[in-house]
């Protein structure tokens, strides 16, 4: 009998990352038996609050297979990989390494197990700017043209398991989000990358006075205010999408690529402005050059998401993404500099209050999604 007390279980590759962590707990809620299989390269054991930990690297096909098997497993959320777009640019070898051969070698491992349906973390990067207007939404039917090797990596892994659907009968989803932000607004799971390299994080640790200016890359883009636009969508929606995407409506063989965004686009400065506010302080920043693989604008066109998982985005204002991610930076659970214990910020009434019923909130949305 598969563990989880009859629940059915659910292999979580990176689970102990970010975005797997609240998906885990997204499962949890809805009544599934997360398995988290991660190598902690990135991620965190004290993130797994949810399902069982099992230690392991998606390249080693023999370990993925044991905890198939070990489990029962008949759905597979795959987010193990590396994610920042900078390092991408100056080390290619090791994103193909991770990403492409890591899910080749997941693949490999699930095959003829009896897994049924594969969702795949995969990114709005596929795109890049692609010809587009600076403030056109993007389809899934846009033009790919990926600006940076972290990208490519991502459309190569896209098109593997196409192909790997119509060949073996598996069917898959891979969800292309755009930007993943804020924390669990508990506090018992948040964004803790080390080295951090995402917006808002950066501008809150900044603001709170024990981070680096933060930089702005580029200010002469074709944006309103010439700072690069964002679609900012929160943790918990993006994990809300995950737990959907398990019983999306594909036949064997099916594979669906879908955005998962907001469809409003937020710029760095408006960011930096929100984030200040927040704190109470304003962000100290300098404006440097362009990043290298940084398109313009990333903006979705979530229709897509809707008519095929019948989810939208319910808690993804900017005020909301920043004031959880706010209190989760004040007081982080672990993480690594001001994370382990230098920070400890004293939030207003105001701000307690706002993050209570922000939990309050997202507690009734995953519990009745």
């Amino acid at each position: 009998m598969a563990k989880g007390k009859r629940r059915p279980a659910v292999l979580v590759t990176g689970g102990a990352g970010y975005i797997g962590a609240h998906t885990a707990k997204a499962l949890a809620a809805q009544g599934y038996f997360p398995v988290i299989f991660d190598d902690l390269s990135l991620g965190y054991r004290e993130a797994v609050r949810w399902g069982e930990f099992v230690r392991g690297d998606i390249r080693d096909a023999a370990a993925v297979a044991e905890a198939v098997e070990a489990h029962g497993i008949k759905t597979v959320i795959h987010f193990a990989g590396l994610i920042e777009v900078g390092r991408s640019v100056v080390r290619p070898d090791l994103f193909w390494d991770i990403n492409v051969a890591g899910t080749l070698s997941l693949l490999s491992a699930l095959r003829g197990r009896g897994v049924e349906r594969l969702v795949f973390s995969s990114s709005a990067a596929v795109y890049g700017q692609g010809g587009r207007g600076p403030l056109e939404a993007i389809r899934e039917d846009a033009p790919k043209d990926p600006a940076s090797p972290y990208g490519d990596t991502k459309l190569a892994c896209e098109w593997m398991i196409e192909a790997e659907c119509k060949a073996y009968g598996l069917s898959a989803v891979a969800l292309r989000y755009f930007n993943a932000a804020g924390a669990d607004p508990s506090g018992r799971i948040g964004e803790a990358h080390d080295p951090e390299t995402h917006l808002i994080p950066l501008a809150l640790a900044a603001a709170l006075g024990d981070g680096d200016a933060l930089t702005v890359f580029g200010e002469d883009f074709d944006t309103p205010d010439g700072t690069c636009l964002r679609d900012y969508i929160h943790v918990s929606d993006l994990a809300r999408a995950h737990v959907a995407a398990v019983t999306a409506a594909l036949p064997p063989g099916g594979f669906e690529a879908v955005n998962v965004g907001t469809g409003h686009g937020a710029s760095v400065r408006e960011v930096v402005a929100a984030a200040g506010a927040a704190v109470g302080r304003p962000v100290p920043h300098t404006i440097g050059a362009r990043r290298a693989g940084d398109p313009a604008s990333l903006v979705a066109d979530p229709r897509r998401a809707r008519a095929l998982l019948g989810w939208e985005a319910r808690a993804s204002s900017l005020a909301q993404i920043i004031r959880d991610a706010l209190r989760w930076e004040s007081a982080p659970a672990y993480g690594a500099g001001p994370r382990l214990g230098r920070r400890q910020l004293q939030l207003t009434p105001a701000q307690e209050s706002g993050a209570r019923q922000s939990q309050e909130a997202q507690e009734s949305i995953l519990t009745n999604t």
